[in-house]
């Protein structure tokens, strides 16, 4: 099974990007310190599959959202009407003017 790396955006749509492609990003800066790309590679996806913190923090501290767009895969909104009373009484509101 492959591994994504899912993240909600502030828009509330969801997005989902390839753990390889991070794997890929880590594994270039690190690769000299073996012998091969592809050995570098192995050990990041090797960590990144024993402890998917480092993929979120290497993603948040060392990549842009410009050097993953191009792999994210915006999920579908399925809406929740379990949600909308609470959406009501709490949600963030206001009077607006408009012509429709």
């Amino acid at each position: 099974m492959k591994q994504y790396l899912k993240v909600k955006m502030p828009d509330l749509t969801e997005w989902i990007i390839p753990v390889e492609i991070i794997a890929k990003d880590h594994a270039k800066v690190y690769a000299d310190h073996f012998d091969s790309f592809e050995e570098s590679l192995k050990d990041t996806l090797d960590l990144f599959t024993s402890d998917p913190f480092e993929v979120e923090d290497w993603s948040r501290n060392n990549m842009d959202w410009d050097d993953v767009k191009e792999y994210a895969i915006q999920l579908p909104y399925i809406p929740n009407p379990d949600l909308y009373q609470t959406g009501w009484a709490n949600g963030e509101i206001e009077v607006v003017e408009l012509e429709i």
